[in-house]
């Protein structure tokens, strides 16, 4: 090993270093809501969040986009707190908040300094208990979540790769329709079914509660049953979601876009649910294709050959099935078919050889040092905390997940690669200009 191989050892070394263990105590209240606390005085700042086992997967044909559509509505008011004083509450206070929504989960949360935790728990719990879902406030958050569409995919270049990817990848699921849902499906909805849809999701039994930072554990605990603990359990939410056949062919499509000048490939395989081991692999290989300037394909297509703009690959994780997306947009004449070819090359090395121990060695550390900065706040253990129990059944990866990355080995690199990343299971998507349309009719 040469010195400067050495010293960057080192330095990730001392970066793993300050992965502490995050202590946490976690237990139900009777209404089923599951309560997960972690002490951390070293600031004067609390995290108070809470994430719901609700997203854009749970809605019935001709009613998509109804878990998006409650991130924005829940923020109207409660029968406490005036329409519109949500935020103003919170920023009166010292604090901030936000929330947002996936195919899987809905999460809310404020940080405030911790001398606020009581207005944090009384908030969220209101958000709970008494949320005022009138037809006023419906009619507003409907235009909100119009313009957000228009200013996000519909008027934003290339602002739908992921639809189009999900509509050619998946027949049957709930995955093949945009988190956000169709506008028409929220114009048709009514009231009442607004209200329904609260009630079957929004109850405790079917969230998490996260108290992060500076709190005295027992204190707390008084806090959340006094707040929470009246609130009454719903019906178990029961989920019967068609299963997709196994992807054999290649499939080929077309998407234009009116916002582009410039094409791009994207290509996309069915991988894994959120906790599987293969995932983590995949997230391994997703560094090693396109983390950096020095990675392959960028490396590669950008720097070597000069035939791409940019290039990259990421794992969408998600519960039922996951994403693997590869994505590139050509330099000057090269042709997607050109991308595409130079890129399957890439994936057909990682299928027939093993990667260098070198660069086993450096993704190791990138994994590290992803896992460090993913709990390095109070806010992110919160997070983490909250998604590893709801979504993976397993808080206690908080502390053991960075072991799954330390125990991945280069032949499984390998195996992962043969296994979800052949030609035959791919899905690719020529996306074009708009005017590209006329031209192939």
């Amino acid at each position: 090993m040469n010195k400067l191989k050495l010293t960057i050892g080192i330095f990730f070394l001392g970066i793993a270093g300050f992965a502490q263990k995050v202590d946490y105590t976690e237990y139900n209240l009777d209404n089923g809501l599951h309560v997960i606390l972690h002490q951390d005085n070293s600031a004067p700042v609390v995290t108070t969040s809470v994430m719901y086992h609700v997203g854009g997967k749970d809605r019935e044909d001709g009613r998509t986009g109804f878990a998006h559509f409650f991130e924005h509505l829940l923020f109207e008011g409660t029968e406490n707190i005036g329409r519109g004083k949500w935020f103003e509450i919170v920023s009166s206070h010292g604090g901030k908040n936000n929330a947002n929504t996936t195919n899987d989960r809905t999460y809310y949360y404020e940080t405030f300094p911790s001398n606020n935790l009581e207005l944090g728990l009384w908030m969220e719990s209101e958000r709970m208990m008494h949320p005022v879902i009138g037809q006023e406030g419906v009619d507003t958050q409907n235009e909100v979540v119009k313009e957000e569409r228009r200013m996000r995919m519909d008027n934003s270049p290339y602002g739908n790769i992921l639809p189009a990817m999900q509509k050619n990848m998946f027949e049957k699921h709930p995955y093949k329709d945009p988190n956000i849902g169709y506008m028409e499906d929220l114009d048709a909805a009514t009231l009442q079914e607004f209200k329904n849809y609260f009630k079957k999701y929004y109850v405790p039994n079917n969230a998490v509660l996260v108290v992060a930072g500076d709190i005295n554990i027992k204190d707390t605990k008084k806090l959340v049953q006094d707040y929470f603990g009246p609130i009454p359990s719903g019906k178990d939410v029961v989920r019967n979601l068609p299963k997709e056949e196994p992807i054999t062919k290649e499939v080929h499509a077309k998407f234009y876009d009116a916002n582009i000048q410039i094409p791009m490939t994207i290509i996309g395989y069915r991988t894994p649910e959120f906790g599987n081991k293969d995932s983590y692999v995949l997230n391994m290989i997703s560094k090693y294709l396109s983390d950096g300037n020095s990675s392959k394909l960028y490396k590669k297509l950008v720097d070597q050959q000069n035939i791409a703009l940019q290039v990259g690959a990421v794992n969408l994780e998600q519960e039922d099935y996951s994403m693997y997306l590869l994505y590139s947009l050509p330099q000057g004449e090269t042709s997607l078919a050109t991308l595409n070819t130079e890129i399957e090359a890439e994936i057909t090395k990682l299928r027939s050889e093993l990667i260098s121990e070198s660069d086993f060695e450096k993704l190791q550390n990138k994994a590290e040092n992803s896992f460090v900065n993913s709990n390095s706040s109070i806010e992110g253990i919160a997070n983490s905390l909250a998604r590893n129990y709801l979504l993976y059944n397993n808080t206690s990866l908080i502390n053991e997940e960075i072991d799954i990355y330390r125990n991945i080995t280069r032949e499984e690199i390998k195996e992962v690669a043969n296994k979800y990343l052949k030609p035959n299971q791919r899905v690719i998507i020529d996306y074009l200009p708009k005017s590209e349309e006329k031209k192939a009719e």
